[in-house]
């Protein structure tokens, strides 16, 4: 039951909503990955009750969020009520950042779960209103000294959007500047009651010195070109103990920027590829395969169709799309949320995950044929050792990795989510010290592989210090060489692997979730000959796939085909193997 003081049960409606999403399995409302942050939520409603639990619920701070928020005015267009009133989709997302709760071992709340926010939706979805009722909430309800809340964006002008819809809130509500003693002027919001302050920011603004945010909103951050902004408030709260960073934006086309950097890490953590309990996301887009002039699968990017966004408009913009390829571009991006220029996923996430076998073990494999794939870092990233092994007709896979220390805590700061040093210390990522790869390390295991199996093929990519240990390895009579990583010398086992994911039994590795977040972030383009190179959606991405490259190198060695014969390869000083 609602609370006396409440106008709904807010709980209820955010349960039956992601109910709804995860029955949707044929997809006709809910996009694959609004599916999955029902799911999750569902899960973690259950987690929350567990004894010991990672975080609890408090249904109280999700409905006293959704309260707050709805009696706001609406401030822009023609509405039938004077408040807002959240849909469905909107208390979904409210109770989720306000209900569940980080606590300490006697059960003392410690501030919001959620740090990190992001919300892909298409436009017209009443986002800025949104936005700006989470950000009031955040500056006068939170019981925080001297919250400082920034509405951030790349111009002046766009900062000023979401600030200016508070603004405009805050004059219309003469309650609520009497409450919390709320003065507007021309660049800012006072709050005298916790001396907090409101106000819009942009990149030049952002080097001034001071900042010290409780909250951040990123409006449209499809449109930063570089991260330099997202990085200067972030850590500029790190002296904030419950600190919100809320991005919400559109698809946009460079997937090189830093909004399709945390879109990837969304993904990765709806998708359970990453575990982050810190980080929430929900995307509002369509689904691969949907037709985007068919009005049936507009609801999915547009949750607020018929609300804030008229079916009418809809209809208009598809005829405009059917006849110009320009339009369609625009139509597609902004109102049905779909990043243009992003590549597909090659391998599946649910059909690699079913190849997974934690009782996998190299003891198993003592003695055994054995290939070896490494793909090395040239001074300061992640490499990768993958053995592979044949028995039965089918590949196994094992994955080693190697990050500096200093890069780990680099990386950490930098993406905004913890899982390297989680790898780190259960050693799925073997840390090296200093900022520097250790090679010695990396050597040093191969060496003890080939004490234990039948090596027959050491592969290295020619970065790094690739070529120097081939030398050495080759000295001591290993069969080691360079393989240049092209589509002529991989396309071959990159299919033969597609192909083994997509069949039972034909493929295996030990479930390691460094190597099955590298299955996730490879793309392939498919060639008019058929071929294919696995790479990364973009050359600067942060989003690896060295695990795969190098279980690709080794497979390039061994005899795929069912009645072909063993590669026959002289491993000279220095070879380069490549089928040119």
């Amino acid at each position: 039951m609602a609370s006396s003081r409440h106008r709904r049960d807010y709980v209820a409606i955010a349960r039956r909503y992601a109910q709804a999403a995860v029955r949707d399995t044929k997809g006709r409302k809910h996009c694959k990955l609004v599916r999955d942050a029902a799911a999750r939520f569902l899960g973690d409603m259950n987690r929350a009750r567990r004894k010991k639990p990672p975080f609890t619920f408090n249904r109280q701070h999700a409905s006293d969020a959704c309260d707050f928020i709805e009696k706001l005015p609406h401030v822009e267009g023609r509405w039938t009520t004077p408040t807002l009133h959240l849909e469905p989709w909107q208390v979904f997302i409210v109770v989720n950042l306000f209900g569940f709760r980080r606590v300490d071992a006697d059960g003392t709340d410690l501030g919001r779960r959620f740090s990190t926010v992001y919300i892909e939706v298409a436009r017209k979805n009443g986002k800025s209103a949104f936005a700006a009722a989470i950000m009031l909430y955040c500056a006068v309800c939170e019981g925080e000294v001297g919250p400082q809340i920034k509405t951030a964006a790349t111009t002046g002008d766009q900062a000023r959007i979401v600030w200016g819809v508070m603004k405009k809130m805050c004059d219309a509500t003469p309650d609520l500047r009497e409450a919390f003693g709320i003065e507007t002027w021309a660049n800012s919001i006072s709050i005298a009651a916790n001396m907090g302050d409101i106000k819009p920011i942009n990149s030049k603004s952002s080097t001034q010195d001071g900042l010290n945010p409780h909250a951040l909103c990123m409006d449209e951050f499809h449109a930063h070109k570089d991260r330099g902004l997202w990085d200067v408030l972030r850590t500029a709260q790190g002296a904030r103990t419950n600190p919100m960073a809320l991005i919400i934006t559109t698809a946009g086309r460079n997937i090189e920027g830093p909004c399709y950097e945390q879109r990837q890490l969304a993904v990765k953590v709806l998708e359970g590829i990453i575990e982050a309990d810190h980080y929430f996301g929900v995307i509002y887009t369509l689904d691969d395969g949907d037709d985007p002039l068919d009005p049936a699968v507009w609801i999915k990017a547009n949750p607020n169709l018929k609300v804030s966004k008229q079916l009418r408009y809809m209809h208009d913009r598809a005829l405009e799309a059917a006849n110009s390829n320009e339009s369609q571009a625009e139509f597609v991006t902004k109102d049905l949320n779909r990043w243009l220029t992003s590549a597909t996923t090659w391998l599946k996430h649910d059909e690699w995950i079913a190849c997974a076998d934690t009782g996998l073990t190299l003891d198993d494999f003592e003695g055994e044929d054995c290939w070896i794939g490494a793909d090395m870092s040239e001074r300061d990233d992640m490499t990768a050792v993958v053995l592979v092994f044949r028995r039965d007709g089918a590949l196994v896979w094992f994955p080693q990795f190697w990050l500096p220390r200093d890069v780990i805590n680099r990386r950490v700061r930098e993406m905004a989510l913890d899982f390297y040093r989680v790898w780190s210390d259960a050693g799925l990522v073997t840390p090296t010290e200093g900022d520097w790869i250790d090679s010695e390390s990396i050597e040093n295991h191969i060496r003890k592989a080939c004490e234990r199996f039948n090596v027959r093929a050491v592969v290295f990519d020619r970065y790094g210090t690739g070529p120097d240990i081939v030398t050495r390895l080759e000295r001591d009579g290993l069969p080691a060489g360079i393989l240049n990583y092209t589509a002529a010398n991989i396309g071959s086992a990159a299919l033969d692997l597609e192909a083994r994911v997509r069949s039972s039994g034909r493929f295996a590795h030990p479930g390691n979730p460094c190597l099955t977040w590298h299955a996730s972030n490879a793309v392939v383009e498919r060639r008019v000959d058929g071929s294919i190179l696995p790479k990364k959606e973009s050359a600067m991405s942060k989003q690896k796939i060295d695990g795969i490259a190098a279980g690709l190198m080794a497979m390039s060695q061994m005899p795929l085909a069912k009645d072909s014969a063993p590669k026959i390869i002289e491993y000279t000083r220095g070879d380069i193997f490549d089928a040119a």
